[in-house]
């Protein structure tokens, strides 16, 4: 997949969701647009959950732990290069160890990922335990 394929199919979705790793906590109307976001991208919960893990926490995480990280908002053009360049790198065995290590580095934001998922199953009118 090239450059302008990923920010076509991944572009709005990433955008949507890297409030995740903002220095405060989504407001509602963050978590009211990340799911509108996902209804119109028809991802399961497994398909969003390696979206989460493997495109976008190994990019974000990172900015997040650097001491010149700006946190209150993104620049949307930088980190849409961040994440496709992380993105088309991701094969083999990079793709291996990001899923390995994807427990650190989802562990800042997975209380907030929870969160967004169980809006999403309400919005799609699933039970937390089917």
């Amino acid at each position: 997949m090239d450059a302008q394929s990923l920010v076509d199919e991944r572009g709005e979705l990433w955008l949507a969701l890297a409030p995740l790793w903002l220095d405060r906590e989504p407001s509602e109307r963050d978590f009211a647009h990340m799911v509108e976001v996902i209804q119109r991208h028809d991802l399961s919960l497994h398909e969003l959950e390696w979206i989460f893990r493997l495109e976008l926490a190994p990019v974000l995480a990172r900015n997040q732990m650097s001491i010149a990280g700006k946190w209150r908002d993104f620049d949307d053009y930088r980190l849409m290069q961040q994440l496709v360049s992380h993105n088309l790198r991701l094969k083999g065995w990079r793709r291996k160890t990001w899923a390995l290590f994807s427990g650190l580095t989802t562990m800042m934001t997975r209380h907030r990922w929870n969160e967004l998922m169980a809006r999403v199953m309400m919005e799609r009118g699933e039970s937390p335990h089917s």
